[in-house]
């Protein structure tokens, strides 16, 4: 019996892949670590990458105005320096309305310190005054005459001591970090310019690697997930910009109902943090009520509550019509990706995981559609209640009225009512 090269090829990559697949499963620690150096010494390029999807999505926006400078060079370039300097801009105008703002209100509150600090005073002064029984139980068990002083004072200095310490280290920790993190951010940036004035040489680049290595079906497959995966994303970012908008309309117009100070920085602040997942809405409400609170307390308290109002009529009516319209996903799945995201990676997990659902449900239901016309199935077989079971489902008539609809029943009645002296 002679065994063909294709089977032998078979046998070697099932060998393989049990062989590999017993490694990943017994040195899952090793395989942790590696995977978590590659990650962080790719990191800038992944960064930069996801940095140039989402530029790319106003950067087009911008290319298709310009369609009077001839040279498409010359036109890339202008759409990327007038991109950048949108983003700089808007960050500037961000930083305008916030730092100002943010230093009045910790100046405020520095200043109510003296007048808070003195107000707690009295109230446990007063406390102690109206319960004096306290008092005598702290002069009973507690004896300030041979109260070890020095110990105290040694433990604090000790605690000082370890404090310093921790904050220097704290603190060289935070300078390399952000060291690295600048530098990172540099690489990230440049290789984002790089890949959107490249980006048509970068895609062709692709193409030949997988029609180069891959069988041609494949390499189909692959390119036609890839274009729906960047439509999606790119719909979803712009879906995501227009409900960030809407939803700090909605604070603003909620805070000018309610005659509240701060409206266009907090309802700038409430669509900037509704940007970021999960954790943005949290932020926003809380220096949003820090800001209020400075002119009135009783206006913060009704801002924190109105905030929540206006963030679940956001969440469960607004934004799966919006986000899910843009991205083609009904409003039910858009609900389900979000608690599933949360639940599994946190906010990436939020952000990333409506897009990919809407990938994975347009191939599912291509995919379906394709199965049912290769299966030829009847229309009338997809219906919510085919007519079969419909009418399956009709109870039959029982008791009096199942004699009643008797037709024989119907047909001796009728006989009895014409002649109804024959049988005598």
């Amino acid at each position: 019996m002679e065994i063909s090269k294709k089977t032998l090829q078979r046998i070697f990559w099932g060998v393989a892949g049990c062989i590999v697949l017993y490694w990943l499963l017994h040195e899952t620690a090793s395989i942790r670590q590696f995977l978590s150096g590659l990650l962080g010494l790719f990191s800038p390029f992944l960064a930069g990458a996801a940095m140039a999807f989402a530029l790319n999505v106003p950067m087009r926006a911008i290319e298709r105005h310009l369609g009077k400078i001839k040279r498409p060079g010359l036109r890339r370039t202008v759409a990327i320096i007038l991109t950048l300097m949108i983003v700089v801009v808007v960050l500037w105008l961000m930083l305008v309305l916030l730092i100002p703002q943010l230093d009045e209100t910790v100046r405020s509150l520095i200043a109510s310190l003296p007048a808070f600090w003195k107000r707690v005073e009295e109230l446990v002064t007063g406390f102690l005054q109206d319960h004096p029984e306290l008092g005598e139980f702290l002069a009973e068990y507690t004896d300030f005459e041979t109260f070890d002083w020095t110990g105290v004072v040694t433990k604090v200095a000790g605690l000082l001591e370890a404090g310093v310490t921790s904050v220097v280290n704290s603190a060289l920790t935070f300078i390399s970090g952000l060291i690295n993190g600048v530098i990172n951010a540099v690489i990230s940036l440049v290789f984002a310019i790089y890949a959107l004035a490249r980006k048509e040489t970068l895609a062709h680049q692709m193409r030949m690697l997988l029609y180069g290595w891959l069988p041609e079906r494949w390499a189909d497959r692959i390119l036609r997930v890839a274009r729906l995966t960047n439509s999606t994303f790119s719909s979803f970012i712009s879906g995501q910009c227009v409900e960030a908008c809407i939803f700090g309309s909605l604070v603003a117009i909620t805070m000018l109902i309610f005659r509240m100070p701060f409206v266009p920085l907090v309802g700038v602040l409430a669509a900037v943090t509704a940007l970021i997942p999960m954790v943005g809405a949290i932020i926003g409400w809380l220096l949003g009520a820090l800001f209020i609170l400075v002119r009135s307390p009783m206006q913060a308290l009704l801002y924190l509550i109105l905030y929540q109002v206006v963030q679940q009529i956001e969440n469960n009516l607004i934004y799966p019509r919006v986000v899910g319209s843009s991205i083609g996903l009904p409003s039910m799945w858009v609900l389900v990706s979000v608690t599933v995201g949360g639940a599994l990676m946190g906010a990436p997990g939020m952000l990333l995981m409506i897009p990919t659902a809407s990938v994975v449900f347009s191939i599912l239901r291509e995919l379906t559609e394709n199965k049912l016309a290769e299966n030829n199935t009847p229309e009338e077989k997809l219906m919510a209640q085919p007519p079969e079971e419909l009418h399956a489902n009709r109870k039959a008539p029982s008791g009096i009225w199942k004699t009643l609809r008797n037709p024989r029943w119907k047909t001796t009645s009728k006989a009895k009512g014409k002649n109804p002296k024959k049988k005598g």
